[in-house]
């Protein structure tokens, strides 16, 4: 008997290598309040036609996407199940959601090139557009319908504006959850048609606890210097755990200190390694963004003033990164323009 082709597995952006992956992972670290937010309205039978949950990278958002789905597939919007949203891993619907053939659910997120095998740089249109037929569909069981964006910062103008279509015509009995690192770039269209769930960055010993678990190899002090240098993200933390990420998110760090004084020659060698590595410098933009993000919330929660000049260069470090990842281009020059950009901020005060 011919033996049974294995199924493919197809390359996933969210996928950390070693970890499960969010649709598969059960328990929720932190974002209490914003649990008891949707708890509130899906048990209450009153929830919105869309959630934009924003909050940094490797935060939790898809965690807390597949946790609302997996509650509106089993119960709708009632208070039968659990308060917290919680469904058992062997529950039916839990079973389907993990394998990816739950018929009620649609994930939305850049599609595989067929040509290369390798994820597109965008969300396309053609993928948004998905969900006029998926709504259009007859309800199944419980007769709810569920769909998530993964992410919203991945779209082209064309998916956006697709998507905008969909939130002015609302189905009935169907949700959208709109993920999105960056909801301040999103257009504003989106984000009124949206009720907010923002998550914070994880604190130091919600972090500790939850790597603990995740990565029982590593002592206290490792555990404790990945919590710091993630900016409060389990995702980036687990990242940062493998390879040359703790490097990387030294080297955003040197990169913001040494501002006012580029080191170009080194900043140059620091492009070159990016270009040689997997992702490397979508990888490093995210450190640096992260990192950037953290100390512009801290200065800020002790009162300091006069940070607009870091925030507009904490944008102008996304959007180069973000280009430049999309459109090959040169990992030198766009580490030099980051620096450019931050010394230009670092002249107004230092960060």
């Amino acid at each position: 008997m011919a033996r049974r082709a294995e199924p493919e597995i197809l390359p996933e952006a969210d996928r950390i290598e070693g970890q499960p992956h969010p649709r598969e992972v059960f328990e929720l670290v932190g974002h209490h309040e914003a649990l008891a937010r949707a708890a509130r309205a899906i048990r209450g039978g009153r929830p919105p036609q869309a959630w934009l949950i924003a909050g940094p990278s490797g935060i939790g958002k898809a965690t807390l996407a597949y946790r609302i789905a997996r509650y509106l597939l089993r119960y709708g919007a009632t208070a039968e199940g659990p308060e917290d949203l919680s469904l058992a891993a062997n529950d039916p619907v839990s079973q389907q959601v993990g394998a990816g053939a739950h018929p009620g659910l649609l994930i939305l997120r850049r599609a595989v090139n067929e040509r290369t095998g390798k994820l597109m740089n965008v969300l396309s249109v053609e993928e948004v557009r998905k969900l006029s037929s998926f709504f259009g569909m007859t309800s199944g069981a419980g007769g709810w319908r569920v769909a998530i964006i993964d992410t919203a910062d991945d779209m082209n103008d064309a998916a956006a504006n697709a998507l905008l279509k969909t939130l002015e015509e609302p189905p009935s009995r169907a949700m959208i959850l709109v993920l999105s690192h960056n909801p301040g770039r999103l257009v504003s269209t989106i984000r009124s048609r949206c009720q907010r769930l923002n998550l914070r960055p994880l604190s130091d010993s919600e972090m500790e606890e939850a790597l603990e678990q995740k990565l029982p190899q590593l002592d206290d002090a490792e555990r404790a210097s990945l919590a710091r240098l993630s900016g409060g993200s389990i995702g980036n933390a687990l990242v940062l755990a493998e390879g040359e990420g703790v490097a990387l998110a030294r080297e955003a760090d040197r990169l913001i200190e040494n501002a006012g004084h580029p080191d170009v020659p080194a900043l140059l060698a620091l492009g070159d390694k990016l270009g040689r590595m997997t992702d490397g410098l979508e990888t490093f933009g995210t450190f640096l963004a992260n990192t950037l993000s953290e100390r512009i919330r801290s200065k800020g929660a002790v009162g300091v003033t006069g940070l607009d000049r870091w925030i507009e260069a904490s944008e102008k470090v996304r959007s180069k990164f973000a280009r430049s990842s999309a459109l090959y281009l040169d990992p030198r020059q766009t580490v030099v323009s980051a620096a450019l950009a931050l010394g230009d901020a670092k002249r107004h005060g230092a960060l």
